[in-house]
């Protein structure tokens, strides 16, 4: 069996380091992606990964095939297209660390992702599968996700999703909206920050929860906090947890994925047993979530997603 299987976006974020003489932004490559991220945070917390999905046959994107074998993440799933280009993310920090975005994927190899290329053999070895709003923008990739969401279930894997919402990357708004709703419909374990909370549901973290558990497959609920930790709420029990102290916030970028692939991790041993996350105790639950704030908050001391991953085993 494989802990957990993502699927989504792959990618390189260029993050602003400095500014050139004539005021340009001097950007560094890093590896990136949502799904990427919560897989190889997963990985690095001891579980099985696998990724699924698209990158160019370029130099980027061997690069970024070959840093998730570093961080042990199975890549077999990932197809490489020699007739599009890896997706960029440009990321720029304000003094806080906090993020904006851009994106050169018009289209990105991600978005091209065919529902006959996806390798449902991992999917039928996963205890726990994950995607996000993403690979719901464009064709092929939104109809290869739904594909594989429905593959997910009837193999009885638990399915996760993080909105991760980026107004850039869609149509119009209320696209947005649908294929987010369409998701949450989907899962049994949804992420989002409380930032998305109020945008989305237009809810307080703790209304957000809620909401979220009155859908009919939602066994578990992630309002994520910032700097204040994050809440968790299953139907029977809650949890709300402080972050970590860390010695200094670098960059927050991808903290709130490595957060959840490091709940995931922690998830997958009970699910393996035959026990739902509907079934966690508060106890059990509280543990999972101060376990995965402890590994974010560490991550925001290194710049980069996968790469605080890498330096955090390194230290």
């Amino acid at each position: 069996m494989i802990d957990v299987v993502a699927l989504g976006e792959l990618l390189i974020d260029f993050a602003t380091v400095g500014l050139s003489e004539d005021g340009y932004p001097c950007l560094q490559a890093q590896p990136g992606g949502a799904p990427a991220n919560v897989a190889a945070a997963a990985a690095f917390c001891g579980s099985s990964a696998s990724f699924l999905g698209k990158v160019g046959d370029d130099v980027f994107g061997r690069l970024l095939l070959s840093t998730l074998g570093t961080c042990g993440v199975g890549c077999e799933g990932v197809v490489a297209d020699p007739d599009a280009f890896t997706t960029l993310a440009f990321v720029t920090l304000d003094e806080k660390g906090e993020r904006s975005f851009g994106f050169a994927r018009k289209p990105g190899a991600d978005t091209r992702l065919r529902a006959d290329e996806i390798a449902y053999s991992l999917i039928e070895e996963a205890r726990i599968f994950h995607f996000g709003s993403l690979s719901l923008t464009d064709e092929p990739a939104r109809t290869a996700t739904r594909q594989a969401v429905y593959a997910a279930h009837a193999h009885g894997c638990l399915a996760s999703f993080d909105p991760n919402y980026r107004e850039s990357l869609w149509q119009d708004e209320r696209c947005a909206r649908e294929a987010i709703e369409w998701g949450m419909q989907q899962s049994n374990i949804i992420k989002m920050s409380a930032e998305e909370a109020v945008y989305l549901l237009r809810a307080t973290p703790h209304e957000a929860a809620r909401r979220l558990l009155e859908l009919e497959k939602c066994q578990l609920a992630i309002i994520t906090l910032g700097a204040k930790g994050a809440y968790a709420a299953t139907p029977f029990a809650e949890a709300e947890v402080p972050a970590s102290p860390t010695a200094r916030v670098r960059d927050t970028t991808g903290a709130g994925d490595i957060f959840l692939g490091a709940l995931l991790s922690r998830l997958a041993a009970p699910y393996a047993l035959g026990k739902g996350a509907q079934e966690l105790s508060r106890d059990e639950l509280s543990a999972m979530v101060g376990f995965a704030c402890e590994i974010a908050s560490r991550s925001t001391g290194y710049p980069g997603g996968i790469s605080a991953l890498l330096r955090m085993r390194e230290a």
